[in-house]
């Protein structure tokens, strides 16, 4: 990871792992759900899933590049917190290329929509398995949803 010059590298790799975590938590667990009047439903951990140890990969490498200073910054140093956030978004792309392997054994049409957070419910909806094929989707204007997607 390019931080620049690392003041305290135990702390920036920490940094990193964190922010990859919350990009976990981001691109596949954290699904905000609003009201059809637009109220949050989902205001906090206890309405939706974070990421927990189990959650985490057992073996996560991180090094720092060295010798990539920045001149501009304070000590030379370089933004720490966001880069491994955006990182695990390679999580919810490798997902998304596992559900397009799933729908091409079915025979499904390779062109699909698969929006973020990357959820167990999505990604089984989106393979299009038998169970899956058994629910059905209420598109009568009749219909009030519980909760709509932003």
């Amino acid at each position: 990871m390019d931080v620049g010059e690392s003041l305290n590298p135990a702390l920036d790799i920490g940094q990193v792992e964190g922010g990859f975590t919350q990009g976990l938590g981001l691109f596949t667990l954290e699904e905000l759900r609003f009201s059809p009047e637009g109220v949050l439903l989902t205001r906090g951990p206890g309405m939706y899933k974070i990421p927990g140890f189990q959650d985490i990969p057992r073996e996560f490498n991180v090094s720092l590049l060295r010798g990539a200073p920045n001149p501009r910054a304070i000590f030379s140093s370089k933004a720490i917190g966001e880069p491994p956030l955006f990182l695990a978004s390679s999580a919810f792309l490798a997902i998304r290329q596992a559900v397009a392997a799933a729908r091409a054994e079915q025979g499904m049409d390779p062109v699909f929509r698969f929006d973020s957070p990357a959820t167990a419910e999505r990604i089984r909806m989106a393979c299009g398995d038998a169970l899956a094929r058994m629910t059905t989707t209420d598109t009568a204007d009749t219909s009030k949803p519980w909760s709509v997607t932003v």
